[in-house]
């Protein structure tokens, strides 16, 4: 099945902070596409670490994108065409212990991502990808437009906020005659799926738990977020990259990948979703104050689906499923089934009438 119109296949591809949790799901999917991806990124915090499983074909370099040399070194030597921007520090919690950490690494990071694409002349396109959390959440119960406004109450909610300044400043400044590169930014909701060993993350807090059977902490169990597996909003970073690769000029922008509008659940929802296929988890509910985090957040994906034509694939219980049954398999195998739940979403997407997949 012909995927993103085969424009990926021998494609020289940048993609930082390649060795997270989304970088390692995503260098995995452009090696099936057959780019050629060049990663730049930190080494993984974390051990097991889901990039260090996969024994990816990609070139992995390290470094530190608040270094402007090792980024201007990285791009040297990919020469890449299309650009996937995923280094950030994206922990909230983390943020307020040090807020210096989230304003540099998302903000001046992106900076230098951004200068070395503006000096680098086989870059074509650029996607930068944020978060759901760049908007100034009022706690609305309907969605967030791209066009609502911008805010942040945490340090990372707000860095992240300022990093889309940053790309619209670039988009504006330096990018907008004929044969300049294309950027849009992509912001996701909450993401889940096998390989997240992350701190302070509901899933991955919950497999440590269980492995140490222990009973899960639970912050707040009433707090709503757009949950969705992690290749749903990668499918729309890859969708994103094919239009701009094709010099689209209708899709250098923002653009929200989120749930279906039922798939927004609280967390104590994700958690009895879960238990179906995991009955091993347990959690409690604890009264110690915690820093603030907002209670309620809707993503609005309206324009994602009329003017990309994306659609998410899986419902949040397939969701749910995929990832206890990665990290089961991982749990007592040490392998992970990374390439085959790919191959079954792909699967899934040709059977959806997804239009980034032909038959």
């Amino acid at each position: 099945m012909k995927q993103f119109g085969d424009l990926y296949r021998g494609r020289k591809v940048l993609l930082t902070g390649h060795t997270g949790f989304k970088g390692s799901w995503l260098a995995t999917w452009l090696c099936e596409l057959g780019a050629q991806v060049t990663g730049l990124g930190l080494a993984p915090e974390s051990a097991p670490a889901h990039w260090d499983l996969l024994n990816s074909p990609s070139i992995d370099l390290r470094g530190d994108i608040r270094a402007s040399a090792v980024v201007r070194e990285a791009f040297e030597q990919a020469q890449p065409e299309i650009v996937f921007h995923l280094a950030a520090q994206a922990l909230v919690r983390r943020s307020y212990r040090d807020p210096l950490e989230s304003w540099s690494t998302n903000v001046m990071g992106t900076a230098n991502v951004l200068e070395a694409c503006r000096l680098t002349p086989s870059v074509r396109a650029v996607v930068v990808v944020t978060t759901d959390k760049v908007y100034a959440n009022s706690e609305w119960p309907w969605g967030y437009r791209e066009n609502d406004r911008l805010g942040g109450h945490d340090p990372y909610s707000a860095s992240k906020a300022a990093s889309e300044l940053v790309v619209d400043s670039y988009r504006k400044a330096f990018w907008g005659g004929d044969g300049a590169p294309l950027v849009a930014s992509a912001r996701a909701g909450n993401v889940i799926g096998g390989g997240d060993w992350s701190e302070d993350r509901l899933i991955p807090d919950l497999v440590r738990a269980v492995q140490a059977g222990e009973s899960l902490e639970i912050r707040s169990p009433q707090s709503t977020r757009p949950w969705q597996h992690v290749l749903e909003c990668l499918s729309g970073y890859l969708l994103l990259g094919q239009r701009l690769l094709t010099l689209d000029k209708a899709v250098p922008g923002a653009w929200n990948f989120g749930p279906a509008p039922q798939d927004n659940r609280t967390v104590a929802e994700v958690l009895t979703g879960l238990q179906q296929y995991w009955p091993e988890l347990a959690w409690h509910t604890t009264s110690v104050p915690q820093p603030h985090e907002a209670n309620l957040l809707y993503l609005d994906c309206a324009q994602a689906k009329a003017r990309l034509g994306w659609q998410p694939v899986w419902s949040l219980e397939q969701s749910l499923e995929m990832t206890a049954g990665w990290y089961r398999h991982q749990s007592s195998t040490g392998q992970t089934i990374t390439h085959e739940q790919l191959a079954g979403y792909i699967a899934a997407a040709a059977r959806a009438g997804c239009v980034w997949i032909e038959k």
